[in-house]
């Protein structure tokens, strides 16, 4: 009897679990586009310790008017974000960004120069 009870509470507990990265949503792509657009690195940074979020987990499930963050914070001219970003981005990520960066703003395209180096 406790075997059934231990088994089916196990059963239940393992159905019901969500991980943190099926719980990404759209509402919080949307806010971080919104912070990201606005440059605000405060509410972004906030936001990210309050939801248990890190920029490398995230980059490449959320986009921003079809574009990822960087590249988005770029044509944004949102130099804070984006220098945070290039900070927390491994440095083959930011590699591999280097050309749109490049087209859309030269001071993003010199932090990434330099965190390549």
């Amino acid at each position: 009897m406790k075997t059934t009870l231990l088994a089916s509470l196990v059963l239940a507990t393992a159905v019901s679990y969500t991980p943190q990265t099926l719980a990404f949503d759209d509402s919080m792509s949307l806010r971080i586009c919104e912070y990201v657009s606005i440059n605000d690195k405060k509410r972004l940074r906030s936001y990210f310790k309050s939801n248990k979020l890190k920029i490398r987990n995230i980059f490449d499930d959320v986009k921003c008017n079809g574009d990822n963050l960087l590249v988005f914070a770029a044509t944004s001219n949102a130099l804070d974000i984006g220098e945070y970003i290039i900070g927390k981005l491994p440095v083959q990520t930011v590699k591999e960004h280097l050309p749109a960066i490049k087209a859309s703003s030269a001071h993003l395209a010199k932090v990434a120069n330099e965190r390549i180096k």
